[in-house]
């Protein structure tokens, strides 16, 4: 099971990670005075649990420690964003010295309240210059403000998983490269089976696993704000269209009510019972794992990947996608920084240890070079995902500091909108940035 892939819900973030603002105290980049050549433990804490993702992560740590002898690292596996922000809050021996978090939603709230250190002074120490060591995609959702906060650590690209041996029954050639094409392709790998289906194209539902509002949207290279900060999603023609264009994809393939119903009986994301798997639905939204997961599920179709499809009137744009990832950072309260940014240099920009997790956890390298190590052991269903990574066009959702609230104000109205439950789109986006507004001035 991919890590990056089981993102905490903000949601359940916001007041946690809010109350470190007066909690977080400490040592900051060239201020940190401990001597990173001393003997010391460091406490690292991460979200990863299955048992190969937790051996990819001691095996990172063990080559750390090898290279540094002097450095010991406990590692906590299974941690939470929640259990991670009351043991900051708490402070103490025992909180995390390092973390490693799945929910770079929460950034802009991590860099706001100083819960991590800046590490831009730490990288400056190191002679390392940031922009060209990580695509400019990834340096965007890890810092705020010009606060580097958090750095990547492997990153997640979206596209379009399917089901060849479907494409091939429906006569369908060649991925879709345009939403039209998209739509067309969703249809014709559609087959009903009295109120339900025997197989869906697509499920386009915002509630479908990864189908969410914001990887929809990157096909239309959105701006969420203004350059002075004020939410956009009104004035962006990019929203509306998407919205549009997929609750008519909703209509088409039978409805919001006929297509929940059937959604209702898929089995858990990360199983085995997925729908996809099971040749349910032909068509995936989903990220770099999904194929392998398939395989390794018992998929018992050729599976292809491709890019997402963008709007027809952005062809030229074709190999863009949504990218997102797992970050990491150095907690504000830690006496050990220089020892602890040794940890987090090591893991974040080593291109041996950033290419040696990709390969363990099935997951896109962050940085350039590692991108295009030779070492990368990539098949022809991950390349897509590198390809998308690398792309120009590719893009996230910006930091801010109310975290992933703005984006759950836009998931809501986009939950409405599929529904039927919105009459006049535009201004339902105007009430969505005058609350986008509201929050985000609180926030600050």
């Amino acid at each position: 099971m991919p890590g990056i892939g089981r993102l905490t819900p903000a949601a359940t973030l916001l007041a946690a990670i809010s109350v470190l603002v007066t909690a977080c105290t400490g040592q900051s980049g060239a201020e940190a005075a401990d001597d990173p050549k001393a003997d010391v433990t460091l406490n690292f804490w991460h979200g990863w649990s299955a048992p190969s993702e937790v051996k990819a992560i001691e095996e990172n740590i063990a080559r750390f420690e090898k290279a540094h002898p002097n450095i010991k690292v406990k590692v906590t596996d299974n941690m939470t964003d929640d259990k991670i922000n009351q043991a900051l809050r708490a402070g103490g021996e025992k909180a995390p010295d390092v973390v490693s978090s799945f929910t770079t939603d929460s950034v802009g709230k991590f860099c706001n309240s100083r819960a991590f250190a800046d590490l831009n002074p730490f990288l400056r120490k190191s002679g390392i210059d940031k922009t060209k060591v990580f695509p400019k995609t990834l340096l965007e959702y890890t810092q705020f403000n010009g606060n580097q906060c958090t750095l990547p650590l492997l990153n997640d690209a979206y596209g379009l998983v399917y089901n060849k041996d479907a494409f091939k029954a429906a006569g369908i050639t060649e991925p879709p490269r345009t939403w039209s094409q998209f739509a067309e392709a969703a249809r014709k790998l559609t087959r009903t089976s009295g109120d339900s289906y025997e197989q869906l194209g697509v499920m386009p539902t915002f509630h479908g696993y990864e189908t969410t509002p914001m990887r929809l949207a990157a096909q239309w290279s959105p701006a969420y704000f203004t350059a002075d900060g004020k939410s956009n999603l009104a004035k962006d023609p990019a929203f509306a269209k998407m919205l549009t264009a997929q609750k008519a994809l909703v209509a088409e393939l039978g409805g919001y009510q006929k297509l929940e119903k059937f959604r209702s009986t898929f089995g858990d994301e990360w199983s085995t019972d997925h729908p996809f798997h099971k040749g349910l639905v032909a068509m995936q939204i989903d990220g770099e794992w999904r194929a392998a997961m398939a395989k390794e599920g018992g998929a018992s179709f050729e599976i292809g990947t491709a890019p997402l499809p963008v709007p027809d009137d952005q062809a030229e744009d074709y190999g863009k996608g949504y990218l997102s990832g797992t970050v990491m950072g150095i907690a504000a309260g830690s006496r050990k920084q220089n020892a602890a940014w040794e940890l987090v240099k090591y893991m974040t920009t080593d291109t041996a240890a950033v290419v040696a997790f990709a390969n363990s956890i099935h997951n896109v390298p962050s940085t350039l070079e590692a991108l295009e190590s030779p070492d990368l052991r990539v098949s022809p269903e991950f390349k897509t995902f590198l390809d998308i990574a690398r792309h120009p066009k590719s893009n996230t959702t910006p930091a801010q500091a109310d975290g992933g609230t703005y984006q759950l104000t836009f998931q809501d109205f986009a939950y409405a909108v599929e529904k039927g439950d919105v009459s006049d789109l535009p201004a339902g986006l105007a009430r969505v940035d005058q609350q986008i507004d509201t929050d985000i001035a609180k926030a600050k």
